[in-house]
């Protein structure tokens, strides 16, 4: 079965004084495109990740973010001393020279750098729990891919259904198309000239049959339908084929339309083109779903965590916990 190249997946893993965070996405992309948002401290993650993820992955723009969120109920934190009497001397000299000046509020003094001082953390610690996380980040991600690309084909699979069900009922159709043109010809013809026995009449008639015959463009369609149900069944990558059959099928469905003889075959050339044209509609909006549900989930999980994943932010600053993009 077909994979996606669209997924997302999220670890996290409650630790003493906070919550470990990792976050695995993927888009669409022509060749495997990685990118990784860790803190400094964790780089030395990142080559192990890139080979893993080059072993796993062939395809798609994968980006991968690792954070450290503070559970400030768990944090045992203490006050500077040092920095609070220079703080205060420092206020003093300046409501000396500035004597209408507001003082400074316990607001004010905790919201100065490093005057709140927490536990250091000890990353190298960390190292192997965040590398158990990326481990199972990537299985949920290639599940995801696998979920959405299972979605993709079935997607396909009835559309191909139904323009089958199209091609079967055209086939009927031809000869009686044919006759009725040559009928309504020779009519013409005899209407005009008083006669449809010559010869090269017979023969121009002939010939615009063998033009307007459709059956050639009928067995082409059933020929591509049953490769696009081979490709979306078959494991590996199908994106590029996938695009050219249905190139295929638009242009097969295109001359259908312009041999059509009869007013039928022309309503059942444009519903092969629409059904086509929503294939592609349809896998474009399932892939714009999956990244706006990608997008929300992010967005939520750093309003809930306080903390962007692997930025730092002035709360961690004010702690005195060192981490950075």
């Amino acid at each position: 079965m077909i994979a996606s190249m669209t997924g997302f997946a999220a670890i996290t893993r409650p630790m003493t004084g906070g919550t470990l965070t990792f976050e695995i996405k993927s888009v669409n992309s022509r060749f495997l495109d990685l990118v990784f948002r860790f803190p400094d401290e964790l780089r030395e993650l990142e080559m192990p990740l890139r080979e893993l993820l080059a072993k796993q992955l062939s395809r798609g723009k994968v980006e991968c973010r690792a954070g450290w969120s503070i559970n400030t109920a768990e944090t045992n934190e203490t006050l500077d001393a040092n920095r609070l009497q220079a703080l205060q001397r420092l206020a003093h000299e300046v409501q000396s020279v500035f004597t209408e000046s507001r003082g400074l509020s316990t607001a004010d003094v905790l919201r100065w750098p490093g005057v709140v001082q927490a536990a250091a953390l000890d990353w190298a610690a960390l190292l192997p729990q965040y590398q158990s996380m990326a481990v199972e980040a990537i299985d949920s991600l290639k599940d995801a891919r696998k979920r959405e690309g299972g979605r993709l084909a079935a997607l396909i699979q009835e559309r191909t259904a139904a323009m089958r069900l199209l091609v079967a009922k055209a086939e009927p159709l031809i000869p009686a198309a044919q006759q009725a043109f040559a009928d309504k010809a020779r009519a013409k013809l005899i209407e005009v000239v008083g006669s449809a026995d010559d010869e090269r009449i017979r023969q121009e008639l002939t010939l615009y049959a063998v033009r307007t015959d459709v059956a050639e463009e009928l067995g082409r369609l059933k020929v591509h339908l049953d490769e696009v149900d081979r490709v979306v069944s078959a494991n590996g990558q199908a994106g590029k084929r996938l695009d050219f059959l249905m190139q295929e099928l638009n242009r097969e469905a295109n001359t259908l339309g312009s041999k059509a003889m009869a007013a039928d075959m022309t309503a059942i050339a444009v519903e092969l083109k629409r059904l086509g044209f929503s294939v592609d509609l349809q896998i474009n909006a399932s892939r714009e779903s999956m990244e706006n549900a990608m997008r929300s989930f992010s967005s939520t999980l750093a309003k809930q965590r306080g903390v962007g994943l692997g930025c730092r932010q002035s709360a961690v600053a004010q702690h005195g916990v060192g981490h950075g993009e």
